[in-house]
């Protein structure tokens, strides 16, 4: 999914890891987002990666303790001011305990003391260096003083060793830098849940009746609530590829599941968060499921030319929480031209909804797409979204979202 960061400024820090070949990998994204790049280097990192390499990815000089100068921007002091965000991957135990100490030896340094924005940093050492008790205690102190740490992986390192110290996956550090740009104190801490794909009814042990909703919807609009700082649930049926690692995610089949887990999520949020929790109903939860599934497989020959299944109605999940005490979307999707529109707003009345995500569908050919076409329908107003990417799309929900909560309120 392609992210937008125009009109944003990020300051790369890269240190003296053999994971600093990595750090190009981010640049790019952060390029390809929009972004303007800006790039900072100790002695080190040119060791294993040129700085001509980066100049090349940004198109903007890199600051290095041989090409600082103060007859430009390009120094210490002044290359922060145009930044909105310092993102320091990969950082060395060196360097993770010079920040916490205040040291200021090399350029980097320098230009970190000099810093006072929001900072990110994403360790890469070797397991015995990034576990060692003198680390621990400066990764500790530098989160209780509001600097990001980008938990790094455990895996086979360079080095040979098995264990805690790689660098953080570049999409990871990328998702993260996103975060810290584009949060929203309205969304922050926020209890979101998210539900998407369509839900799969056993008729027996390997077969199912269900839809073509693909979940893309619901693993945007994840995505965008993320970065905008909620702490989000996504409930789905569906795999989440090239969604953030740090979204809690579950994975369901059935409506009953469907249902079991928004109650629970629900609990959870109206004790865990001070601001009132958002559910944003995306799944595709089927009307109906097989009255009695059978137990393994069913033989053909013992059916015969037809199979009649008895089926029976599920429950409503959105009709079921409509008196609890939380923001909710519902999502539409018609092919119904003429009654498409009055059927969407019905559900603000017959099942105590907020808001409803209203989408036209020509055929089953519009499921899966990159794109999408909403309409953001409340009691009192209607707003074209217009078609876009799922993505940008996922933003203007939240956009209007956000008034939901005056709404409820008056």
């Amino acid at each position: 999914m392609q992210l937008k960061l125009n009109n944003k400024t990020i300051l790369l820090g890269i240190t003296g890891s053999i994971s600093a070949y990595k750090a190009c990998d981010l640049a790019r994204l952060f390029v390809k987002a929009g972004a303007c790049v800006h790039v900072v280097m100790t002695p080190s990192a040119e060791r294993f990666v040129s700085a001509l390499t980066f100049e090349a990815l940004t198109r903007n000089a890199v600051l290095t303790e041989s090409s600082e100068s103060w007859a430009s921007t390009l120094n210490h002091i002044d290359i922060g001011k145009a930044c909105d965000v310092f993102v320091i991957a990969p950082a060395t135990a060196n360097s993770i305990n010079k920040i916490a100490n205040g040291f200021a030896d090399n350029i980097l340094l320098q230009t970190v003391l000099a810093y006072p924005k929001p900072m990110l940093i994403a360790p890469s050492a070797n397991t015995n260096m990034i576990e060692d008790a003198t680390t621990l205690k400066a990764l500790n102190y530098l989160e209780e003083h509001h600097i990001e740490i980008i938990g790094s992986q455990s895996k086979l390192l360079a080095c040979g060793d098995v264990g805690n110290g790689a660098l953080a996956e570049p999409l990871e550090i990328f998702y993260a830098t996103a975060k810290a740009l584009l949060q929203e104190d309205f969304w922050t801490n926020r209890e979101v849940i998210v539900t998407g794909g369509g839900t799969r009814e056993k008729i027996d042990e390997v077969r199912y009746v269900s839809n073509f909703s693909s979940g893309k919807m619901a693993n945007t609009l994840a995505t965008a609530l993320y970065l905008k700082g909620a702490k989000v649930s996504l409930l789905s049926t569906m795999p989440h590829h090239e969604i953030p690692n740090q979204i809690s995610s579950i994975k369901l089949e059935s409506a009953y599941e469907m249902k079991e887990a928004v109650l629970q999520e629900i609990h959870q949020a109206e004790q865990h968060s001070p601001k009132t929790p958002f559910i944003f109903m995306a799944a595709a939860v089927a009307d109906f499921t097989p009255k009695s599934p059978n137990k393994g497989k069913t033989k053909k020959v013992t059916i015969g030319n037809e199979w009649n299944i008895e089926m029976k109605q599920t429950e409503d999940i959105l009709k079921s929480i409509g008196e609890l005490s939380l923001i909710k979307v519902g999502f539409k999707a018609e092919m119904d031209s003429a009654n498409g529109f009055s059927n969407a707003k019905s559900l603000i009345e017959n099942k105590n909804v907020d808001g409803v995500c209203y989408n036209l569908l020509a055929d089953s050919s519009a499921f899966g797409t990159l794109d999408n076409s909403i309409v953001f329908i409340t009691k009192d107003n209607t707003v074209e979204l217009g078609r876009a990417s799922k993505l940008e799309l996922s933003f203007k929900i939240l956009q209007e979202s956000q008034k939901l909560e005056h709404n409820n309120t008056i």
